[in-house]
């Protein structure tokens, strides 16, 4: 369900690989990252949509984004209130997916992770 030369993809991994711990795995033919066993992005697709990020905002973050035509609410995540950033809705602005990626990583992190991030 996608290639490793897939557009994005190579960003994506610089992006969420640089969290503590995190780790690449993958799922449902898609690459996920984890924070240890724990998911907090997925690079997605659909045919409407071919390359997307899928992360957990948190909870005040989410309608506000559902109000850019950049994010949607991705099949099977979505009712659990993660969205995706269509990232060829407009040019990618890493330091956004970094924030976006940020929040999705704390919410599952262990203590010792969110140490080793905050610089303890």
């Amino acid at each position: 369900m996608y290639e490793d030369d897939d557009p994005y993809l190579a960003d994506l991994r610089k992006v969420l690989l640089a969290f503590p711990e995190a780790v690449e795995v993958e799922a449902w033919g898609r690459p996920t990252f984890r924070a240890g066993k724990k998911i907090f992005g997925v690079f997605s697709g659909t045919d409407e949509r071919p390359w997307g990020l899928i992360f957990k905002p948190d909870g005040d973050e989410r309608a506000p984004l559902l109000q850019d035509e950049r994010f949607y609410s991705p099949p099977y995540f979505g009712p659990s209130g993660w969205l995706a950033l269509d990232l060829e809705a407009a040019p990618v602005d890493w330091d956004e997916v970094r924030e976006l990626a940020d929040a999705s990583y704390r919410q599952v992190a262990l203590k010792r992770m969110l140490r080793v991030l905050e610089g303890g």
